[in-house]
């Protein structure tokens, strides 16, 4: 009996050190960008905080090494869904101007509904939408008795965003990601697992991942310069044109379609791009010196994945006519040429294009506390390098000519589209505790603070996530026969505030700012709601 109480004081001290490292470290600690939020229906509700103790086949992902655990051959089925709902709403501050025009349409407007977008390989994002994004996982495990390898696969989607704000095709946030997929599925993911004592064990798998990338924007490019221009066409032109302007620039040669403006839409972008095969590497250790305490911990690789497929620019009248006008003009072709300017803007453009897309380095390691034999504690501690995130640069197979429009700020080369990202590398922690109910039944909860990996300077509506807190329940129950049963909820909210001039990924009035800064000069507030749930079932086979 003074064994047992001893060794309960020592599991309770252990717990509360657990604790108090806790406690400290949440008011500093960072977040990651969408790692881990819906791999695992178990993960989910322990707040992702399972490196120590691997939930079953989804240790493929968070642990290899805790495949070694499963003792026979085991299937595993489950089913995800979630909800993403970013908003903003755009405001005009005092002193407003844009080259001379002093009242954008948008200001005073708020984003619409949205709904969920996927990727599927082989087909593409479908135009249909859902009120929820849903998918399955399929994980397989195979042990011969009295061996220390187990073996396994698992498919498992360990990066999507989807957005969809067609609904409305007046939704203000149409000019910075009218629908977004990022999503990255792992089709199959051999793994290794082996038991080098009774206490260590060293894992190893190699996702193969499908990853899928489809932007569609509308443009606008609020700038100083096009306002300028703009009133000086007003000025010069008139309403019914000016006869002087063909023996000079010709900028009432375009008409009034021809007239710049710095709100109006200059055209559509879209990108439907994927790689189709690309591989990673887990590699795992657990160490599990006591039924009470236990250490894990895990490195995933990275890589430089290359996606490839098509673009189509759609360029509106208000250029083309622009560009026209120049041309049928005496001193206008001087003038264009000397900026670079094409001869003429198409009205399509479409062709092939690559686009190098990082999937970033992700380091996990955690410790269990079991104080009592039915209350267990976990603390992960999370690094992800999102900093590879610093830009996309798409290559097309030609000079895009409503991109040669933009040689006068700066932007060279028409054959590269250079999105700005910016974004940092974060640690953050991850919490969950289990209670076990009798001898079957697990209720779990999780807490994960996660600070943004995309910094004020860098927010915008493509991937609008701030600050997080995720907050998830679940539940287990195991039969004496081996079937398995877990199911878990989620739910996540985060705001920003943005003012005019805090990201030049968004609402920037530089005068080279014009890839991209679609709210120039706008006050922006905004955030995220996330709700996502699982189910899965597991039994030996």
């Amino acid at each position: 009996m003074h064994k047992f109480f001893k060794g309960q004081r020592q599991r309770a001290l252990a717990a509360a050190l657990v604790g108090g490292a806790a406690l400290g470290t949440a008011g500093n600690a960072q977040a990651a960008l969408t790692e881990n939020l819906a791999v695992s229906v178990v993960g989910m509700s322990m707040g992702n905080a399972v490196t120590a103790d691997p939930p079953g086949l989804d240790s493929i992902h968070f642990n290899p090494a805790g495949l070694a655990r499963i003792k026979t051959n085991r299937r595993q089925d489950a089913v995800f869904g979630a909800s993403i709902k970013p908003y903003a709403s755009f405001h005009q501050p005092d002193g407003f101007d844009i080259g001379g025009w002093k009242n954008d349409p948008i200001a005073g407007t708020s984003t619409g509904p949205v709904r969920q977008a996927i990727y599927l390989p082989m087909y593409g994002s479908p135009s249909w939408s859902l009120p929820a994004a849903v998918a399955a996982g399929l994980g397989l495990a195979f042990h011969e008795p009295d061996s220390k390898w187990t073996f396994g696969t698992a498919t498992y989607v360990p990066q999507g965003v989807g957005i969809d704000r067609t609904k409305d095709p007046n939704d203000p946030a149409r000019f910075d990601g009218r629908k977004v997929v990022i999503q990255r599925l792992v089709y199959l993911s051999p793994t290794a697992a082996y038991q080098v004592s009774d206490t260590l064990s060293l894992g190893v798998s190699v996702p193969i991942a499908h990853q899928g990338f489809m932007l569609n924007t509308a443009m606008r490019m609020p700038n100083e310069l096009l306002g300028i221009i703009g009133k000086l066409q007003d000025a010069w032109c008139g309403d019914s044109g000016n006869p002087l302007d063909t023996l000079g620039f010709g900028l009432c040669g375009g008409g009034k379609e021809g007239r710049l403006r710095p709100f109006n839409t200059v055209g559509d972008m879209t990108f439907d791009m994927t790689a189709p095969m690309d591989p990673t590497l887990n590699i795992g250790v657990l160490w599990e010196p006591k039924d009470w305490f236990a250490m894990g911990a895990v490195y995933q690789f990275g890589s430089s994945t290359v996606l490839t497929g098509r673009y189509d620019f759609e360029a509106a009248p208000v250029l083309r006519k622009f560009v026209q006008g120049l041309y049928s003009s005496l001193q206008g072709p001087i003038l264009a040429a000397a900026f670079g300017m094409p001869t003429s803007i198409p009205a399509s453009q479409t062709g092939n294009a690559t686009l190098v897309l990082p999937f970033p380095e992700h380091v996990q390691a955690g410790i269990k506390i079991k104080p009592l034999s039915f209350l267990q504690f976990n603390v992960d501690v999370n690094w992800t390098n999102w900093a590879r995130w610093d830009k996309m640069t798409f290559q097309f197979d030609q000079q895009i000519s409503l991109l040669q429009m933009a040689r006068i700020f700066g932007q060279g080369d028409a054959s590269k589209l250079v999105i700005p990202r910016g974004y940092k590398s974060p640690i953050h922690f991850g919490y969950g505790v289990d209670l076990s109910v009798g001898q079957h039944i697990h209720l779990r909860g999780g807490y994960e603070p996660r600070k943004t990996s995309v910094p004020s300077s860098a927010m915008d509506l493509i991937a609008p996530l701030p600050d997080l807190k995720v907050f998830s329940v679940g539940a287990g129950y195991q039969a004496d026969s081996g079937l398995r049963i877990d199911a878990t909820a989620s739910y996540a909210h985060g705001r920003f505030n943005l003012p005019a001039n805090t990201s030049c990924n968004l609402n920037c009035t530089n005068f080279s700012n014009v890839i991209y800064n679609p709210y120039a000069g706008l006050d922006i507030n905004g955030g995220i709601y996330i709700r996502y749930f699982g189910i899965s079932l597991s039994h030996p086979f």
